[in-house]
């Protein structure tokens, strides 16, 4: 099955990106009715984060969500498999962009759970001078995990570290002055993690950024990918270097939930921006402070 779906991917990748575009607009409609239990998770996402909004007014964002998740997921094989001459028309990379990749010194890229995550790291590579490295989950299946990994390296990859080797691969990236892109706004469980208001709502909240840039001196390059609307395709911009991160003093972490609160502030203005864009089909509550009720 998985090599039949991979197939039909490779056959999507050759047709008009607008045609693509289209096709994962259609597919978001039937998702939003079939795909009963993510859209779920979605709308109890949207409800906690945005309680003053009406019913109608998260179900349309929800909507507009699945169309979101499902060009995300078609486009990944004109993503990966494209010519760069085709991917240059539709990744439009700007901002801080000779600073992050080529500067001198260690550099987090911190990504984000936007639909365009995947389209950000291909612009990133594509326009880097110099490899990169970044994370990824293994994927259960054996040919789908190697389709990721294969797409993710296509440009100028130095390594995609697994996320089960935790902070360590990132470290030794860093260490090599190695720019590492990492997304680290997904609930992975109370290990290394706080909880941080997220929308006002305790999320578990990885702590490895700070740790990261307080022991190698990196700096902090937020990436933010947006889809764009109809065919014209991704905007992704890379972020100026964020100033006095983490807050240290005598040269070790001061005060990690301030820092990791700049974190999650910062994230909330960009989902305002574009609400339907970011990742709400994950349990991003899942993990609760102790003694809390469950929340999905």
């Amino acid at each position: 099955m998985t090599w039949l779906l991979l197939g039909l991917l490779w056959l999507l990748h050759w047709l008009p990106y607008p045609l693509q575009a289209a096709l994962g607009r259609g597919l978001g409609s039937l998702l939003w009715r079939l795909a009963r239990r993510r859209r779920a998770i979605a709308l109890r996402n949207l409800e906690l984060c945005f309680p003053q909004w009406s019913l109608a007014r998260r179900e349309q964002v929800g909507r507009e969500h699945f169309g979101w998740v499902a060009r995300a997921l078609l486009e990944r094989a004109f993503l990966w498999w494209a010519s760069p001459r085709r991917l240059q028309h539709v990744l439009h990379l700007r901002g801080a962009v000779d600073e992050a990749l080529h500067g001198e010194g260690p550099v987090l890229l911190l990504g984000l759970h936007f639909e365009g995550m995947d389209a950000a790291w291909t612009a990133l590579t594509l326009a880097a001078h110099r490899p990169l490295s970044g994370m990824y989950t293994p994927q259960k299946s054996a040919p789908l995990d190697r389709w990721v990994l294969a797409g993710r390296s296509r440009f100028a990859t130095e390594r995609i570290v697994s996320r089960h080797e935790g902070a360590t691969g990132m470290l030794r990236a860093l260490r090599r002055r190695t720019p590492f892109y990492t997304l680290p706004d997904m609930d992975f469980g109370p290990k290394h993690a706080r909880f941080i208001p997220f929308f006002g709502v305790p999320a578990a909240t990885l702590d490895v950024v700070p740790r990261l840039a307080a022991s190698t001196g990196a700096r902090i390059h937020p990436v933010v990918a947006r889809m764009l609307p109809g065919s014209q395709g991704y905007e992704v911009t890379i972020h100026p270097a964020w100033t006095d991160y983490p807050t240290l003093r005598d040269g070790r972490l001061a005060d990690i939930d301030s820092d990791l609160l700049r974190l999650n502030r910062f994230i909330e203005q960009q989902v305002e921006s574009m609400p339907s864009q970011y990742h709400w089909v994950h349990k991003r509550f899942k993990t609760r402070p102790p003694g809390e009720p469950p929340l999905y």
